[in-house]
């Protein structure tokens, strides 16, 4: 179709046309989506896919994609009971008693968002993580974890609770999309202590 003497042209000319596709579709990847869930408007980037709620007690999940080596992507789940869902801290100390005690690492702070003030647990280490139906709440150990779980009050309307858990490279970079779906920044947050 075309004569030797110009094919290593038009090669080329493919793959300029190819990389300009990918660079393009990768900007289009890095504009953050507006998702409405229940009250929440969150804004997040457009590689956090949106999956069907493996169970009723979920309102929404994410699948976020790995980097740095990991093999699996982090999840991002939203719930909603009304109310304040059992409380603060008791919802904060079950997902610390999620980690194993060897090894865990835990920070609590506090802030406030655009949708409404918040507590933010952090938490590394051995993840017990949940395997099968939750009613037979069977978990499979898994170091090297990381956890970032939010309590978010919407004024009128209750507790939101947002978890996102996943490998520790892969929920730290992240750790700002995590903060920006809300609207929090983490320089404006402060240390929140556990009430005995």
């Amino acid at each position: 179709m075309f004569p030797s003497i110009h094919r290593p042209l038009f090669n080329l000319l493919l793959l300029a046309v190819a990389v300009c596709s990918q660079q393009t579709l990768f900007a289009e990847d890095a504009k953050p989506m507006k998702i409405k869930v229940g009250d929440l408007t969150l804004t997040v980037p457009a590689n956090w896919k949106s999956a069907k709620p493996a169970n009723r007690l979920r309102l929404a999940q994410f699948t976020i994609p790995p980097v740095g080596g990991d093999k699996e992507p982090a999840e991002l789940v939203i719930s909603f009971f009304g109310g304040n869902g059992g409380g603060v801290d008791a919802n904060l100390r079950r997902w610390i008693n999620q980690f194993q005690a060897k090894g865990r690492v835990v920070r609590t702070v506090e802030g406030t968002s655009k949708l409404g003030p918040y507590v933010l647990a952090d938490l590394k280490g051995t993840f017990n993580k949940p395997v099968g139906p939750p009613v037979q709440r069977q978990t499979k150990p898994t170091p090297g974890s990381q956890m970032l779980a939010v309590i978010l009050n919407v004024e009128g309307k209750g507790n939101y609770f947002l978890k996102l858990t996943g490998s520790e490279k892969t929920i730290t970079a992240a750790n700002k999309s995590f903060r920006t779906a809300i609207g929090a920044s983490i320089d404006k947050e402060k240390d929140y202590k556990l009430k005995e």
